[in-house]
């Protein structure tokens, strides 16, 4: 069946009320979102650190003494910088003070290892870093092609009330040690105070526009390769304005709470808490990272009005809150992706909770939101939901993309939209493989029903989602071929109830009797992040290959379900 020009949308039916169809175009820029708020309540509580509160007011101020720190260091409009910081309040106003100049921000994971974090420079080639503390050792070690030229060092405890910073400088083993996980003393890097305190950046400077690049989003490609998403202004702009038609009964202004327990690095967590947020001019409940008894401190005071998460936090929340007697009453929605979400949790959250916990979907090439459940009765557990306004979808042929499947039936699913990236940064090659003409193309594989409600039911790419992070098979599999004892290799995702998948390894060894299972994954965590790497390492005799010599992931990953299946 031939694609129409214009396909139908089913989906608008079941809107939840007070949802529109479609949104006007975006104009303008994401600092937009700030001035707005700021304007509009300049004495609401716009950040909130660990009990330390900043107004939106305080907020925008320092937001233009950054910019005009960062351009003083040399900084100009269209420039990549790097950002590497836990959730904070630094971070959102070095994430801001970069795209007032014009610059682009490049988010990454403050707990990468040197070889991951070098890896991605090498890709954006950024001049200028906003780096965490305890990882500026890790930047002044590139080597000298990749040197930075402006390092800039954050003590993300500056950002904590003020008797916090004294008491954790006490005497006291425990606080000692609590201080070290935070933070650590740097030579050779600008410390950021002296960035913020410079005059604010004249409201004459130029601003980016709708369609100037505002971030590159690193996204796991299934060769291990980084890919830079390129998102524009607009792009952000309207996923954030996505969410805010998609949840209309969120009031805009104080009152408002939204808490930040997913990085803000990742897409997800970026466009909800540093977009969506701010646009709405919530009070950001900033958490460096997830901690269960932390957020139900701040849940028994302040319940959250928007809680994104992934499944394994909320599983944690909820039992946590139990075992604790603390109510999670107050909770209004709680939004979960990067993984599927049972009918299991959704039932005693919403009862613990009087709130709703829907699933949504997205890529970070999409900014990253494309679908939700409705915040509504009508919401399907088991589906991804309905594609967000001005969202179109296809279900396609995989082998033809030119062609529809019959409806009903599973096909890939291609969308477009204004949230829809335009590319991957510096990698046409990559961009064309992902594009039918201008209809991006996921690699899921999805039914739509009748109602328009979307559900995965496989995925073409073979990346590993745990705990919400995608990891690269690939990229593992080069890390446990360096250990001398492992022949080859096959890294694959088995379903873990704790993280949606988990990452398992099956290996060719040399033969050595003295092969050690927690050996190889202490060499593999000197090279990966911890999430990479595997939890469960099998030695196998071979692994099955295609007639080209391709190691069939799938099929490991069907002997390693069996093998594990008459094991018990």
């Amino acid at each position: 069946m031939t694609t129409p020009f214009d396909p139908p949308r089913p989906w608008v039916t079941s809107y939840a009320p007070g949802v529109p169809e479609d949104l006007a175009p975006v104009e303008g820029s994401l600092l937009d979102l700030v001035d707005a708020s700021a304007r509009d309540f300049p004495h609401a509580p716009a950040l909130q650190f660990f009990g330390r509160v900043t107004d939106y007011a305080t907020l925008r101020a320092d937001i233009d003494r950054a910019a005009a720190g960062l351009l003083a260091r040399g900084v100009r409009k269209g420039d990549p910088v790097a950002i590497v910081l836990p959730n904070c309040t630094q971070h959102i106003v070095a994430f801001y003070a970069v795209l007032r100049i014009g610059a682009v921000v490049v988010e990454h994971n403050p707990l990468y290892t040197a070889r991951e974090l070098r890896k991605q420079f090498e890709d954006h080639g950024a001049k200028h870093a906003i780096v965490w503390s305890k990882v500026v050792a890790t930047v002044r070690a590139f080597p000298a092609d990749l040197a930075v030229s402006t390092l800039v060092s954050v003590d993300v405890t500056t950002g904590m009330p003020l008797a916090m910073q004294l008491a954790l400088r006490l005497p006291v083993p425990k606080l000692r040690e609590s201080r070290a996980q935070l933070t650590e003393r740097v030579r050779g890097a600008v410390e950021w105070e002296r960035i913020v305190r410079h005059e604010p950046l004249p409201s004459s400077h130029p601003r980016p526009g709708a369609d100037d690049l505002a971030i590159i989003q690193y996204t796991s490609g299934t060769t291990g390769d980084p890919k830079g998403a390129a998102l524009t202004h607009g792009n952000l702009l309207a996923n954030a304005a996505q969410a805010r038609a998609w949840t209309p009964e969120v009031s805009r202004g104080e009152g408002t709470v939204v808490y930040a327990v997913l990085p803000m690095f990742h897409a997800y967590g970026l466009t909800l808490c540093l977009t969506f947020a701010m646009s709405q001019a919530a009070r950001l409940v900033l958490f460096p990272k997830f901690d269960a008894d932390m957020v139900l401190a701040v849940t028994r005071r302040l319940p959250a009005t928007v809680l994104p998460l992934v499944p394994p936090i909320a599983d944690r929340l909820l039992a946590r809150a139990r075992e604790k007697g603390v109510s999670l009453s107050g909770t209004r929605i709680g939004v979960s992706g990067a993984m599927a979400l049972d009918e299991t949790l959704v039932v005693p959250w919403e009862q613990e909770t009087g709130g709703y916990l829907v699933e949504g979907y997205g890529l970070s090439e999409c900014s990253p939101v494309l679908i939700v459940n409705p915040v509504a009765e009508n919401r399907k557990a088991g589906t991804i939901g309905l594609p967000l306004p001005g969202t179109e979808v296809r279900v396609a042929d995989p082998d033809d993309p030119a062609h529809d499947a019959a409806p009903g039936e599973p096909g890939e699913l291609l969308v477009r939209g204004p949230q829809v990236f335009g590319g991957y940064y510096g990698k046409p090659e990559a961009t064309a493989a992902v594009f039918h003409e201008d209809w991006f193309r996921t690699g899921d594989i999805v039914t739509i029903d009748a109602d328009g409600f979307v559900t995965i039911v496989d995925r073409i790419k073979e990346l590993i989602i745990t705990g919400g992070f995608n990891v690269s098979p690939t990229e593992v599999e080069i890390a446990l071929r360096q250990h001398p004892a492992v022949v080859d290799a096959a890294v694959v995702g088995l379903p873990s109830e704790r993280s949606g998948e988990e990452v398992v390894a099956a290996v060719v060894v040399d033969g050595d009797p003295a092969f050690d299972e927690q050996e190889l994954r202490a060499f593999a965590r000197r090279i990966l992040t911890p999430y990479k790497v595997p939890r469960r390492v099998f030695v196998v005799d071979d692994l099955p290959r295609s007639m080209i010599g391709k190691v069939l992931r799938r099929q490991v990953r069907e002997r390693l379900l069996a093998r594990l299946s008459s094991d018990q």
